[in-house]
């Protein structure tokens, strides 16, 4: 099958496979990806990352999935996918964030923190780069052309059939 096949092949599976809610606090959601195989969790974990980046940023995106085991899991997700330089960058924003987040007020949303707290500049640059290294020019994803590639090289780690 193409390759656009193939991701909709992926996300049938993934919508089928996958249960919880991913903007919660509780861990549920990390718990249940950690039941499915490798694949198929590196790809649950890395799916919301992708939707952060097109929408928002890779800071914003612990504002809504900072849950730390959601966050431990998004990032080895990216190193099974091969992605290591993102990896490295979401580690770096986790990092920043994660402690950050802690003080958060409840009126004010991860941008303002960011400017109260005096690290405007550097996450610019952490997103900067999380973008760049995410669509460099092509307009397409790198997360999901990482999935396309992995899903032809390890079909077994998704299936569950190794």
């Amino acid at each position: 099958m193409d390759d656009e096949a193939l991701l909709k092949e992926l996300q049938t599976i993934l919508t089928n496979r996958v249960e919880g809610n991913p903007y919660g606090s509780d861990g549920s959601f990390a718990e249940n990806l950690a039941s499915l195989p490798p694949g198929l969790r590196a790809m649950a974990a890395t799916h919301w990352l992708d939707i952060s980046l097109t929408l928002d940023s890779i800071t914003w995106h612990f504002g809504n999935f900072g849950e730390p085991h959601l966050v431990a899991q998004t990032e080895a997700g990216l190193r099974e996918l091969g992605l290591e330089e993102l990896a490295d960058c979401f580690h770096e924003a986790s990092e920043m964030m994660l402690p950050l987040l802690e003080q958060m007020d409840a009126n004010e949303g991860p941008d303002e923190l960011l400017e109260r707290k005096g690290v405007r500049e550097r996450a610019d640059e952490i997103n900067q780069r999380a973008w760049d290294l995410d669509s460099p020019g092509r307009g397409k994803s790198v997360i999901y052309e990482a999935w396309i590639k992995y899903a032809r090289k390890h079909p077994e780690r998704i299936l569950g059939t190794e």
